[in-house]
C-alpha cells in the first residue's frame, strides 16, 4: 500500500517508522510546507520519498494521512477539495491524525473528499519528526470514524494494526465528547494551575520563586500537559471548544464542592475528605463499576 503523509511530525513521524520496521512493503512518502521533516525522515530511511509538490505525493497515494495540527488539517482538506482534487487517484481514502474530529468531518463532507476520520490515542508532550518513535502506538487506541464520500475504513484499519495500535470505531461527535474528558479537559486544568499558582503574566505572586524551589514530582506530573506544544493545545480548544466547555463546568463545580467542604464551619472533617478521595481512586480503578 502506498502511504502520503502530509504533516509529518511527531505523530506522522512515528506511523512512518513503525510502517518502516513492520516488514511489510508499504511505500511511505512525505510533504511538508517547510520540507525539513521530509528530508529528515529521507535520510534516515524512513519514507522513500520526501516531495516537494503536494500534488506529485497526492497522485503517488493510496493512502493520505494528515498529519498535522487540527485546524492545519481543516486548511488541507479545503485544498483537497479544491486546488488539488485532480491529483487524487481514484479509490483513495483520505485519512488523518488529529486529536479533534467534528470539525474534519464537516470540512471533509464539504470538500466532497473519500474520507475516513483516525485518532491515534498516543502522543507525548514533544513535537517535530525528532520525535518520532515506532512503538509509540503499541496497544493504543485507533479511533477510526464513520466513512464519508467512498472512504475505505479498512485501509485506516490496517494501518492502525501496522502500527501495533487497537482500532476503534467510533462516531466523530462521541469521540470528541469523550476526549473533551479525558484529554482536553486535563490539559487546560494544567494551564489553570499554572495560572493559579504562578500569577498572571507579569505578576507573579510573591511567593512563587520560593514555591517553586520546593516543587518536586506532584507539580511536575500535573503542569505536563502545560509545557507542551501550545499551538497545537490552542488547535485543539478552538476545534472542539463546545465539549471542553462543557467539562469546564462540570470540574468547575467539582471544585466548588471541595471548596464548600473545606470551609465547613468548625474545620473540615477529615473521614468526609478521605471518603472522596477513596471514591475518586475506586473510580479510577474500576471504570466499567
Amino acid at each position: 500500500m502506498r502511504v502520503g503523509f502530509l504533516g509529518l511530525g511527531q505523530i506522522g513521524g512515528s506511523i512512518a517508522r513503525a510502517l518502516r520496521v513492520t516488514g511489510d512493503d508499504w511505500w511511505v512518502g512525505a510533504w511538508t510546507p517547510s520540507g525539513a521533516g521530509p528530508r529528515e525522515a529521507l535520510a534516515a530511511g524512513v519514507i522513500d520519498g520526501a516531495f516537494v509538490d503536494a500534488r506529485a505525493l497526492i497522485a503517488e497515494s493510496d493512502v493520505l494521512v494528515l498529519a498535522a495540527p487540527p485546524v492545519a488539517c481543516v486548511a488541507l482538506v479545503e485544498r483537497l477539495g479544491g486546488e488539488w482534487r485532480g491529483a487524487l487517484r481514484t479509490g483513495a481514502t483520505v485519512t488523518d491524525v488529529a486529536s479533534t474530529k467534528q470539525a474534519l468531518e464537516a470540512a471533509a463532507r464539504r470538500a466532497d473528499l473519500p474520507w475516513v476520520g483516525g485518532h491515534p490515542m498516543a502522543g507525548r508532550e514533544t513535537s517535530g519528526f525528532g520525535a518520532a518513535d515506532a512503538t509509540l502506538f503499541h496497544g493504543r487506541p485507533w479511533v477510526v470514524t464513520s466513512a464519508l464520500g467512498g472512504g475505505n475504513p479498512a485501509v485506516v484499519r490496517a494501518l492502525a494494526l501496522a502500527c501495533g495500535a487497537v482500532p476503534v470505531e467510533i462516531d466523530a461527535a462521541a469521540h470528541d465528547g469523550l476526549v473533551a474528558a479525558i484529554s482536553h479537559l486535563p490539559l487546560l486544568t494544567s494551564v489553570a494551575l499554572v495560572e493559579a499558582v504562578t500569577g498572571s503574566p507579569g505578576a507573579a505572586p510573591e511567593d512563587w520563586a520560593a514555591a517553586s524551589a520546593l516543587a518536586a514530582g506532584g507539580w511536575r506530573d500535573t503542569t505536563r500537559l502545560a509545557r507542551g506544544d501550545t499551538a497545537m493545545g490552542a488547535e485543539i480548544a478552538v476545534t472542539n471548544a463546545g465539549p471542553i466547555a462543557a467539562r469546564l463546568r462540570a470540574y468547575r463545580g467539582a471544585i466548588d464542592t471541595w471548596i464548600a467542604l473545606l470551609e465547613t464551619p468548625g474545620g473540615p472533617d477529615a473521614a468526609v475528605i478521605r471518603e472522596r478521595m477513596d471514591a475518586a481512586k475506586a473510580r479510577l480503578e474500576h471504570p466499567g463499576g
